[in-house]
């Protein structure tokens, strides 16, 4: 949809559940990431023995993931309040099918937009989220699969904000959900792209790479209009949305930062708002030396000056690096900080690096009332998303 359409309904979200390796539910993850609690602790889950890093951000006691996100999906329907939509039924069909187009007044079915990472078992995955979720909160089934690595629940979010907007649908399900398993873990270690000293340390002199983290996170985007006919909480609001992919290689960010800065720009220009109004950014911010430093640049090449009071941090520093996952676990997180009040704390942090300038959120929560917050991710082989978020 073009950022120079008016659009026919503004995207809010109404529902949002959440399962991360800082407990069950939005609460644990928001009191982790405003004070700096990290999740990381050491891999017992399978045999690390040999790895360069041994430590990732896990659940005690994971559910199967496709169990997992069924769960979280449950918790965001019913914050929105969509246990009695017309459609809803404690009986699922064994059969369900792919929904996708469309119009969409209210008590339709509502597409599921689902996240996962692409390996031999995503099809098993999305089917049992499907049989999980078919007939219940009006959602007939799995709409589309996303597996576009890290920007896959950014991705789908924008499409979800998008279909919104456009008014072909009243709301919208978005979910993802990642493990961390030997393979990906494996692969990551052997790619050196896990920090060697086991601490994710985003931005900060001294930083070594990523850690990997669990996660299973869902959220109902919702047309503004249609929350308030149903008295439904609005928890925040999808202001604007970009995507960008600058293709430059396989693994390594555009150095200058250009792509992602094309894709906040974007979301920017969707949202009309003014860079000076945006009052803190939720960064990729992977402890990538190259990555981060990328990021920086492209902030610089949006903000400016404004850079320059413009807090960032990336809580990926508490709660690890989800993959496919990650941008809906970072929603949820600025989701909590413009409603709480709390910016979270850039963790792990050892010292500033000279050549990236930013305002980080150290030592503790930093208050705040401002409007706007942006949650940005990047991907392997350049893709990008931003999604600007505005408070209540």
């Amino acid at each position: 949809m073009s950022a120079n359409v008016p659009p026919a309904a503004r995207p809010v979200i109404t529902g949002l559940g959440v399962l991360s390796a800082c407990g069950p539910g939005p609460g644990p993850l928001a009191a982790a990431v405003t004070h700096g609690r990290t999740g990381f602790t050491e891999v017992r889950r399978f045999d690390a023995t040999g790895r360069r890093t041994r430590r990732a951000a896990l659940l005690p006691d994971p559910l199967p993931l496709g169990v997992a996100v069924a769960g979280v999906i449950a918790d965001a329907c019913r914050q929105a309040g969509l246990d009695d939509v017309p459609g809803a039924s404690d009986h699922p069909d064994p059969h369900p099918v792919a929904q996708d187009g469309a119009a969409s007044p209210d008590g339709t079915p509502m597409p599921l937009l689902l996240a996962l990472h692409s390996d031999l078992r995503t099809t098993e995955v999305a089917a049992r989220v499907a049989e999980s979720v078919a007939g219940r909160w009006g959602v007939p089934g799995v709409t589309r699969v996303y597996t576009g690595a890290c920007v896959a629940a950014g991705t789908a979010v924008a499409d979800a904000a998008a279909l919104i907007a456009s008014g072909r649908h009243a709301r919208v399900l978005v979910a993802a959900g990642h493990l961390v398993e030997p393979g990906v873990f494996a692969a990551f270690d052997a790619g050196r792209a896990l920090a060697r000293d086991g601490e994710l340390r985003p931005f900060s002199a001294g930083r070594s790479g990523t850690l990997l983290g669990d996660a299973a996170v869902a959220v109902v985007v919702e047309a503004e209009q249609s929350a308030e006919r149903r008295g439904a909480p609005v928890l925040a609001r999808l202001a604007g949305w970009g995507r960008s992919g600058d293709a430059y290689h396989v693994c390594r960010p555009v150095p200058d930062g250009e792509g992602l800065a094309r894709a906040v720009g974007s979301a920017l220009a969707r949202a009309g708002v003014d860079p000076a109004e945006v009052g803190y950014v939720n960064a990729n911010g992977t402890g990538s030396p190259l990555a981060d430093r990328a990021e920086a640049l492209a902030l610089r090449r949006v903000f400016g000056r404004h850079l320059e009071q413009l807090p960032v941090s990336s809580s990926k520093s508490v709660h690890g690096h989800a993959l496919e996952a990650s941008a809906l676990l970072e929603l949820a997180v600025t989701v909590g900080a413009l409603r709480d009040g709390l910016l979270p704390v850039n963790a792990g942090w050892l010292g500033p690096d000279p050549d990236l300038g930013l305002d980080l959120v150290l030592d503790g929560p930093r208050e705040t009332a401002t409007r706007y917050a942006l949650s940005l991710n990047s991907a392997f082989g350049g893709a990008n998303t931003a999604l600007l978020v505005a408070a209540r």
